[in-house]
């Protein structure tokens, strides 16, 4: 069986075929940022599972479900661009004739 993939195709390698590979490093760093936090001021084990899960969890499900198929670190990057460059611009038609 022969596949014909069009030139204008890219192929993107990813882990069991829904997580890109940088999008599971910077899971993989987050998660080891907050278990070691927790690790280190927490004690209690109940709480430590669930303050893990409170901030592990959603980022996990939006790096698989992402934005419109968007890839998390990229969506990370426009939101980082638009905080430090707050403008909107209007652009409108301007009268030739006048």
């Amino acid at each position: 069986m022969k596949f014909i993939f069009p030139q204008n195709y890219t192929f993107k390698n990813k882990i069991f075929g829904f997580i890109d590979y940088s999008v599971a490093i910077i899971n993989i760093i987050w998660i080891i940022i907050v278990g070691g936090l927790l690790h280190i001021c927490i004690q209690d084990l109940n709480i430590k599972v669930i303050i893990f899960i409170l901030f592990c969890f959603p980022v996990f499900l939006l790096s698989i479900s992402g934005i419109h198929g968007e890839n998390i670190i990229y969506i990370f990057i426009y939101m980082f661009k638009f905080f430090i460059r707050q403008k909107l611009f209007f652009y409108g038609k301007t009268n030739m004739y006048r």
